[in-house]
């Protein structure tokens, strides 16, 4: 008996905004699966808006509400039976942000629940990464958002402990994260990896996807600290716009990957780990996940 069903996971973050369409392939005697039917990106990036202004701007309020309308028909269309829709760090420090979620509540009748970064890192740390690991090691999970990065501690496929700090892209792109920040993350990596032996890093976010996909590397082995380096020292060397014309990476991308690259770097140099795994995965899967598990309240009236 095989059972198929589609959730919808919606990440609105600080630098983009994501609408995951995944199929929950259900058959009797085996493991579920999630399979990825659509992926829709839209670069807002409402961090540049609250990160330096404290708010939302009447123009990215707008571009909100059409890209929630937009999603709401794409799952309409995908016949989506249930969905969640998170934001993070840009919307939850919006002094706005609460009031815009009802606006867009009201005018597409899509929920949003703005969520703090223990949260969030709980709901990343929920997706299902013993496809990707191997149970026996211990790994630093980072997870680097435009507004903020969330690490975590996984020992022999299990969470240890979790922490979200406030140092993400598009806040490092302004020049706005404090100096007490990195050092609070210092400590806390090598506080948190200073007993184990040997650990590796897990990276998840578009920026490290992006490298990982750069550098031709087959799934599932690592990227080595020295050629993540190598990787950002050249970067260094090129422009804005001939990281846009000459490495051909999106205008959206070729500014943040330079301070994404920086926060895994820093990561893999305060733990001690020389290779930096890349399973493709966060947020939104995480999302999905939690949804099917029912450890989060999902939503399911789309009109």
């Amino acid at each position: 008996m095989l059972s198929i069903k589609k959730y919808g996971a919606i990440d609105i973050g600080s630098n983009a905004v994501r609408l995951l369409i995944s199929n929950i392939i259900e058959e009797k005697g085996k493991p579920v699966r999630f399979k990825k039917s659509s992926l829709v990106r839209v670069p807002i990036r409402l961090g540049s808006d609250v990160f330096l202004n404290n708010k939302i701007s009447k123009d990215n309020v707008v571009r909100m509400i059409d890209t929630m309308q937009a999603f709401k028909l794409l799952m309409k269309s995908h016949k989506v039976e249930k969905y969640k829709a998170c934001a993070t760090s840009a919307m939850r420090e919006a002094s706005n942000g609460k009031k815009i979620a009802d606006l867009i509540l009201e005018e597409t009748n899509i929920n949003i629940d703005i969520i703090e970064g223990e949260e969030e890192a709980a709901i990343i740390a929920a997706t299902d990464l013993h496809a990707f690991i191997d149970t026996s090691k211990t790994y630093l999970y980072v997870d680097v958002g435009g507004g903020s990065s969330e690490f975590s501690i996984i020992d022999k496929g299990e969470k240890i402990v979790s922490k979200s700090f406030k140092i993400g892209t598009v806040r490092l792109l302004n020049d706005i994260v404090k100096k007490e920040t990195w050092g609070e993350l210092e400590k806390w990596i090598k506080e948190k990896t200073k007993n184990i032996d040997k650990i590796d890093v897990l990276g998840s976010g578009g920026n490290i996807n992006k490298i990982f996909k750069i550098s031709g590397k087959p799934l599932g082995k690592p990227l080595t600290y020295f050629y993540l380096t190598s990787y950002y020292n050249m970067l260094q060397t090129y422009s804005y716009e001939e990281r846009i014309t000459e490495l051909d990476l999106n205008q959206d991308r070729a500014d943040v990957i330079i301070p994404a690259t920086r926060i895994y770097l820093s990561a893999m140099k305060w733990s001690g780990a020389k290779d930096i795994y890349v399973p493709k995965i966060g947020l939104s899967d995480g999302i999905i996940k939690s949804i099917y598990h029912e450890t989060v309240l999902s939503h399911t009236k789309l009109k």
